[in-house]
C-alpha cells in the first residue's frame, strides 16, 4: 500500500488510524501489521490478497482485514477511492479474527463518510476515538450480506503456467487435457495437484473466476447483466444467472442493488 513506508501504522500511539485517498496508488507488496482494517471502496473495484486467497471488493462494499493478516491490495480500475481504518483489537469475538468482504449498509456509509475528517490525523484525538470505537464496536452487526467469494492461490509452482492460463482464457471452455500440456503433467497427476492445492475442481474454479470478474464488470455499471454474460463467456444469460446464484445465492439484479 503506498505510504505505508512514511506511517507505521504499528507505532502510532492511538488505537485508531483513518486515511483517505482520492486516488489511491497501490505499490502491490504483502504486509501485516498489528491493527486490524477496514477497507470501503467508494467507487471502482478492488482486488485484496489475504493469507493466499484474492478477493474482489466491489464499489460500496467494504473488506475486514483481522490483525496480523498477510495482504496486499491490487486495483484494475481506472479511478479507485478508497477509506482505510485501522483498529486496535483486543476482543476475542470471532469476527474480528476472520476477513469479512460486505455490502455496506447506509448508516455504516454516512458513518465512514463523516470519519474522512479525521484523515492522517497522527495525533490521539478524544472525538475520533468514541466515534470509531462505536463503528468498530457495531461492524459485527453491520455485516448482513457477507460474500465468502475468493479464490486460492496455488503454491505448487508446477501450478503456476496452468493458473495463468486460466485467468487468461477463463471465457473458452477449458479441459484438464488442455492444461495438462501447460503443466508437462499426466491428466491424473494435474487434477490431483489442482483440487488439493485450490480445493476446487477445475470447472468450479473457471465458474469462480467468471463470476468474480462478472462482479467487476456489474460494479464498473459499463455492462448491463446480459452483457456481463457473454463477457464472461456464458452463451446465455439464463446460464450466466444459474452459475451466478449457485456460488453467491442472490441474482445479479440483487448485486447491482447493493451497490448503487
Amino acid at each position: 500500500m503506498n505510504g505505508n513506508d512514511s506511517i507505521k501504522i504499528d507505532e502510532l500511539k492511538k488505537p485508531y488510524f483513518v486515511w483517505f485517498e482520492e486516488n489511491w496508488v497501490h505499490d502491490n507488496v504483502l504486509h501485516h501489521h498489528q491493527k486490524g482494517q477496514l477497507v470501503y471502496v467508494e467507487s471502482g473495484f478492488q482486488y485484496i490478497t489475504i493469507e493466499e486467497k484474492i478477493y474482489l471488493l466491489p464499489q460500496n462494499h467494504a473488506v475486514w482485514i483481522p490483525p496480523n493478516a498477510v495482504h496486499k491490495t491490487d486495483s484494475h480500475s481506472e479511478k479507485i477511492k478508497l477509506m482505510i481504518m485501522f483498529a486496535e483489537i483486543s476482543t476475542q469475538e470471532p469476527f474480528y479474527h476472520e476477513v469479512n468482504v460486505f455490502s455496506v449498509p447506509p448508516v455504516l456509509k454516512e458513518m465512514i463518510k463523516y470519519a474522512e475528517k479525521w484523515s492522517k490525523l497522527m495525533t490521539p484525538d478524544h472525538h475520533e476515538s468514541l466515534f470509531l470505537k462505536a463503528l468498530f464496536n457495531e461492524l459485527p452487526r453491520f455485516v448482513e450480506h457477507s460474500l465468502t467469494l475468493h479464490i486460492s492461490l496455488p503454491k505448487d509452482k508446477r501450478l503456476a503456467k496452468v493458473i495463468e492460463h486460466l485467468h487468461s482464457h477463463y471465457r473458452q471452455e477449458i479441459t484438464m487435457e488442455d492444461l495438462s500440456d501447460e503443466a508437462l503433467l499426466s491428466f491424473r497427476t494435474l487434477e490431483r495437484i489442482f483440487k488439493k492445492e485450490t480445493g476446487l475442481t477445475l470447472s468450479k474454479y473457471q465458474q469462480m473466476l467468471r463470476i468474480i470478474k462478472s462482479l467487476e464488470y456489474l460494479s464498473s455499471g459499463n455492462l448491463t447483466v446480459s452483457e456481463t454474460a457473454y463477457e464472461v463467456g456464458y452463451k446465455s444469460i439464463q446460464a450466466y444467472t444459474r452459475s451466478f446464484y449457485s456460488v453467491m445465492k442472490f441474482r445479479p439484479t440483487d448485486f447491482i442493488k447493493t451497490i448503487q
